[in-house]
């Protein structure tokens, strides 16, 4: 009986076990961030406007397989599909494309941050043939041309503006300005890597050793280095939007063109104010969008997915962009 034939109930069990596992991964790694970005990395590849499944692109698994995890943007990804390596093996009916978004969902939840309203049952893209091309995921800062993105991914987002770019690469996912600036907030969480995206600073005092940036207060960062958006970078709260408007924020916080756009931008204003006001309102606009976010592109089996509710981890080949200065998010 092949994997996907076998009844929804063995695979909820599994699907149960494997945030359980994730949970306690996260916990002895500190991979939140990290796991965050794989996600995203791997949802964010969607075009709407393509309606041929997998190459749609999407919340789909295809991030594992290169030429997808060789992309300039996805560099250091490589080692996440790593880390999930064993509890794919453990929990073998949980397909890749779930354990990813599980896993991001999860890494926001045990930092403090929102339940998100997963569902689960994602079908897996099969090989290399479903990966998208590369030029789909937004960057930060312009490139040497002066302009923002490219237009070797499904739809040009070339623009000039920081806004402009963005629009560009959420709309073609089908979100929109609500969900680009609450997305944003997910900076919270994370550090910009030097050696990665070539953005930042190559250590701070709030990503070096002995520094606590745990919801839990306890410590340990995983590996020293990299600039944050935040303070306490592995703790989700709506600290980002009191940040980045903050003129008086410590100056080794990171601020990138797509941060500070947020705060300027007609469209986009209006929420960030809202967010940088109220955690409890960007909470519920969050997991909206995550979970809209997480769902791009996926086919699911069965079709109405399968939910696992009330089940909470415990808090606790070289393309011309690979070593691009613009991809934001490095968390």
């Amino acid at each position: 009986m092949a994997a996907r034939d076998l009844p929804s109930g063995e695979l909820r069990t599994q699907l149960i076990g494997a945030k359980k596992a994730l949970s306690e991964l996260l916990d002895k790694t500190n991979a939140n961030p990290l796991m965050v970005r794989l996600a995203w990395h791997d949802a964010g590849t969607f075009d709407v406007g393509i309606n041929e499944w997998p190459k749609c692109g999407g919340a789909i698994g295809s991030i594992r397989f290169s030429p997808e995890i060789t992309h300039g943007a996805n560099k250091g990804l490589a080692t996440a599909v790593t880390m999930i390596e064993p509890i794919k093996k453990k929990f073998p009916l949980v397909s890749y494309a779930d354990l990813f978004q599980m896993a991001s969902a999860t890494a926001i939840e045990v930092a403090g941050g929102p339940s998100i309203p997963m569902r689960y049952g994602r079908v897996d893209a099969k090989g290399p043939d479903d990966c998208s091309p590369e030029g789909n995921l937004p960057f930060a800062e312009p490139g040497p041309t002066g302009t923002y993105g490219t237009d070797t991914g499904t739809k040009s987002t070339v623009d000039t503006s920081p806004g402009g770019h963005l629009r560009k690469v959420f709309y073609r996912m089908g979100l929109g300005d609500q969900e680009i600036v609450a997305l944003s907030g997910a900076h919270t969480l994370g550090r910009a890597w030097k050696d990665r995206s070539g953005l930042g600073a190559e250590s701070t005092k709030f990503t070096e050793p002995g520094h606590i940036a745990r919801a839990d207060g306890k410590p340990g960062i995983g590996k020293a280095g990299g600039q944050p958006w935040t303070e306490k970078w592995l703790k989700f709260d709506n600290s980002y939007f009191t940040t980045i408007p903050d003129t008086n924020a410590d100056p080794e916080l990171l601020k990138l063109s797509t941060d500070r756009i947020l705060f300027s931008d007609e469209g986009f204003r209006p929420f960030a104010e809202k967010y940088k006001a109220s955690e409890p309102a960007f909470f519920g606009d969050y997991a909206q969008a995550h979970a809209k976010l997480s769902e791009l592109g996926s086919r699911f089996e069965p079709k109405e997915g399968i939910k696992i509710d009330g089940i909470v981890a415990a808090k606790a080949p070289a393309s011309a962009y690979t070593a691009s200065k613009r991809f934001p998010w490095e968390l």
